[in-house]
C-alpha cells in the first residue's frame, strides 16, 4: 500500500493532482481543500490511501494523516465508498465530522451531497463508538471525557424507555446548551429528561 507520496506537483485538475515521484507521475484524487494547498512546480507531501477495485487502482490524497484516517474509517460504515467519504471531507473539517457523529448531529452530516437522513443515522450508529477522542472548543484533546458524558446520558435516557432516536436528539440538544465547563452527568441527564418531557 502507498501510505504517502512526496514529490513535485506536475499538474492540478479540478478533482486531482499529479505528483511526480522518482520520474513517475502519480495521479492522486483530492478534495478541494487539499488541492488548494498545492502549487504546480512546488514539492508537496500528501498522505494517501489506495483503493483497489477489480478494474482500477485509485490513490486518494490528503493534506495530513488525520484526514486520511477519517477517510478510511468512514468507509467502514455500510454504504460509504471512497467517493462519498471524500465528499464528507470536502464539506467538513475532520473535527466537525467527529463531533457530528459523536453527538448524533444529523443536520451537519446531511449537508454532504449524497448523505440523506437514513445515511446520516447509519454513520452515527455504526461509527459513534469508534470515532476517537473529541477535541475541545479550544482545539486541545479532551480524551474520552467529552464523548463519555454523551454516551452516559444517552444510555440513561434509553434505560428510562425513550427510543434511540429520541435519546440522540436529547443528547444533541443538551450539548448545544452547554456553555463552558461540562456539568456532572446527573445534571445533564435531568436536563435531557426535561427536554424529552416537553416534546411528549
Amino acid at each position: 500500500m502507498i501510505a504517502s507520496v512526496r514529490g513535485v506537483v506536475a499538474a492540478i485538475a479540478p478533482d486531482s493532482a499529479v505528483i511526480e515521484v522518482g520520474g513517475v507521475g502519480l495521479q492522486v484524487q483530492c478534495a478541494p481543500g487539499t488541492l488548494a494547498g498545492l502549487k504546480a512546480g512546488v514539492e508537496a507531501r500528501l498522505a494517501t490511501s489506495m483503493v483497489v477495485r477489480e478494474d482500477s487502482l485509485t490513490l486518494y490524497g490528503f493534506a495530513d494523516d488525520d484526514e486520511k484516517h477519517l477517510f478510511e474509517l468512514l468507509q467502514t460504515a455500510s454504504g460509504v465508498g471512497p467517493r462519498l467519504a471524500q465528499a464528507v471531507l470536502a464539506v467538513h473539517q475532520p473535527d466537525t465530522v467527529r463531533r457530528a457523529i459523536a453527538g448524533g448531529d444529523l443536520a451537519t452530516l446531511t449537508r454532504v451531497p449524497g448523505i440523506g437522513k437514513k445515511g446520516a443515522e447509519r454513520l452515527v450508529l455504526e461509527l459513534r463508538d469508534r470515532i476517537g477522542p473529541m477535541p475541545t472548543a479550544d482545539g486541545g484533546p479532551a480524551g474520552l471525557l467529552n464523548g463519555a458524558w454523551q454516551e452516559q446520558v444517552r444510555q440513561g435516557v434509553l434505560a428510562l424507555g425513550w427510543s434511540a432516536a429520541q435519546a440522540d436528539q436529547a443528547v444533541v440538544a443538551v450539548a448545544e446548551s452547554i456553555d463552558g465547563e461540562v456539568p456532572p452527568v446527573p445534571v445533564l441527564l435531568r436536563q435531557a429528561i426535561r427536554l424529552l418531557g416537553k416534546a411528549r
